[in-house]
């Protein structure tokens, strides 16, 4: 079974539980100015996870798809989805159950480079431009390898009530990979990897241009500062579709 097919489960609800709605919706405020959209406009969050940047986007008016692949993070994302705002769709992001087009895809939080073929990855894109109207915009979300090499935090442990969290992570194979040990006492122990392919900003450039994607601006940050290969710490591509 691939990493992602197992890590994206129960466990990973506890491991990132910090994660909160009013950072997703600062995020998300920032993004909706780089995109501008109407309001009403149709947008697909492509990997949405348990919904947080999905809700956020209905917050501020927009008719909300949200794809993933794991049934459980789904669950998640429909129960906090109270008042039924989102559509929730189960499928893989190379290959979404969907025929209709977009006015604006969104792959946040570094949902992307989990395979390890090359042309995998790639296929994500030209399923992007598949579902985006002509002239339709992106905006893809990702680490900056450069940061997380400088910066990467080989290890950390934190415990969430009596259960324990070990998180070790380490740069193999052209891959960030974060290992994560979960122990409580009476249990055995439940092990995960997390990996995501580093892309730098050239090979993503290339990969885009290549589906017919159109980069307009690369930022650094969620606050709007250019990329910078040294100092920034995300690499944030918005852009429309070529038409």
């Amino acid at each position: 079974m691939a990493w992602y097919q197992e890590s994206f489960g129960n466990d990973y609800l506890l491991v990132y539980k910090h994660r909160d709605m009013q950072g997703a919706y600062h995020e998300v405020k920032k993004m909706m100015d780089w995109l501008d959209l109407e309001q009403g406009a149709e947008v697909l969050d492509l990997c949405c996870g348990m919904g947080r940047h999905s809700l956020a986007l209905a917050d501020f008016g927009y008719e909300i798809t949200g794809v993933d692949l794991s049934e459980v993070l789904l669950t998640e994302a429909a129960e906090l989805d109270k008042q039924k705002r989102v559509t929730w769709v189960r499928g893989d992001m190379r290959e979404v159950p969907l025929g209709r087009q977009f006015d604006a895809v969104v792959n946040l939080f570094t949902s992307f480079g989990y395979f390890d073929e090359e042309d995998q990855n790639a296929k994500v894109f030209y399923e992007m431009h598949r579902l985006l109207k002509e002239g339709g915009r992106f905006i893809i979300d990702f680490l900056n390898p450069i940061y997380v090499q400088t910066h990467l935090v080989p290890q950390s442990q934190r415990m969430e009530g009596d259960i324990q969290i070990l998180e070790t992570r380490a740069i193999e194979d052209g891959c960030v990979r974060k290992r994560i040990v979960i122990s409580q006492e009476g249990s055995p122990e439940r092990k995960y990897l997390e990996q995501v392919k580093l892309y730098d900003r050239v090979a993503f450039e290339a990969m885009l241009q290549k589906a017919g994607l159109h980069i307009d601006h690369v930022y650094g940050s969620y606050d709007g500062h250019p990329y910078e290969a040294d100092a920034s710490c995300r690499m944030i591509f918005v852009g429309h579709k070529e038409g």
